[in-house]
């Protein structure tokens, strides 16, 4: 029996280890699609002392290891109460990914610490978590579990794209939905910056201010970016070497890396056909990637609310939570390359 309505906090730490995302949504079905509302959304930085331990996890016994997975699940409980306490709201589940630690799907295991009996015993709230399990013991790769949110959620654009350190996109054809890396995109970018002191190049206006060097892009063009999982490692040995080249200002090797990586999503979505695309990820704030890639893209770019660039993530993860709790698919196999679809999650009831 499908809940008509139901509030759950979807929560998700991310790779960056800025903090913990936390959103609080009110899912309901109308005329058999399911619509949402963010009541609250927030992040909770973490303090020096949580990242250290989540950067040196890696290098624990497993008495440690074990001991950080109970601990992470209690800072989770305390984080989640003290939310709902600032908003005055309550929640009917809590959605929770935990942090990913060790993702290994080609040796059949993927842990994320931050355990849901405890986040359910010190919240008293029902708990679902451990999403990426059941996938990998499918021999599928437990990732991207996005899409399917993307599908449900966003289906009014025909594709959605993520502009993280990675570009990526998931779309629906014929009824299956892909999704896969397409190029190296804020990585560059933020990796050049840094090298002025800054985080990143707000609104891309250094980049702006550069001109694309065209042997560099042809470089980088060269390089097999899609129709493979790109990462951190994949970048330190394939995308630096290229951008080390001699001569050129940082301004000029920012304009060609965003030249680069708008030219290649371009590709895909003229390609794939599509005739709109809804922007998140801290790349729908650089100015100048965007008007590249409107030069290049003639369909509808969408670059929605401040709060779905920021928490579309913990959104979707308490949207694969209520599919948990109405026993409803919430991983496709289209995309994880897993023996079949599933119903992945573990409930703390």
């Amino acid at each position: 029996m499908e809940i008509k309505s139901t509030k759950i906090l979807g929560i998700m730490s991310g790779t960056s280890m800025d903090g913990l995302d936390l959103a609080l949504c009110d899912f309901s079905v109308n005329d058999n699609l399911v619509t949402f509302l963010v009541i609250a959304a927030e992040t909770i930085p973490y303090e020096p002392v949580w990242k250290e331990r989540l950067q040196n996890v890696f290098d624990a016994t497993a008495e440690q290891y074990f001991k950080l997975h109970s601990l992470y699940g209690e800072f989770i409980a305390q984080s989640v109460t003290n939310f709902l306490n600032r908003n005055h709201q309550s929640a009917d589940y809590i959605s929770s990914h935990g942090h990913t630690i060790f993702h290994r799907p080609q040796l059949g295991f993927t842990t994320q610490i931050g355990c849901g009996a405890t986040i359910a015993a010190q919240t008293g709230i029902s708990t679902i978590c451990d999403f990426r399990s059941l996938d990998v013991a499918l021999k599928g790769q437990g990732a991207p579990l996005v899409p399917i949110g993307d599908r449900d959620l966003f289906h009014q654009y025909e594709s959605c794209l993520n502009l993280g350190g990675i570009a990526n996109i998931s779309f629906t054809k014929n009824n299956s939905t892909r999704a896969f890396d397409i190029c190296i995109a804020n990585m560059a970018l933020n990796y050049l910056t840094e090298t002025l002191g800054k985080a990143f190049d707000e609104g891309g206006n250094l980049a702006a201010s550069g001109t694309c060097n065209d042997q560099l892009l042809q470089q980088l063009l060269k390089l097999n970016t899609q129709q493979q999982s790109l990462g951190r490692e994949w970048f330190e040995q394939h995308f630096i070497p290229v951008l080390k080249a001699p001569g050129l200002s940082i301004p000029d090797q920012l304009a060609s890396c965003v030249e680069f990586t708008a030219q290649q999503i371009s590709a895909v979505l003229n390609e794939q056909a599509l005739k709109s695309v809804l922007i998140t990820g801290g790349g729908a704030y650089n100015t100048h990637l965007i008007n590249r890639l409107r030069h290049y893209f003639k369909g509808d770019i969408e670059i929605p609310s401040d709060e779905i660039i920021q928490f579309k993530e913990a959104i979707i993860f308490a949207y694969l939570g209520y599919l948990r709790v109405n026993e409803k698919i919430n991983t496709l196999s289209s995309v994880t390359k897993a023996g079949s679809d599933s119903i992945g999650g573990c409930m703390y009831l």
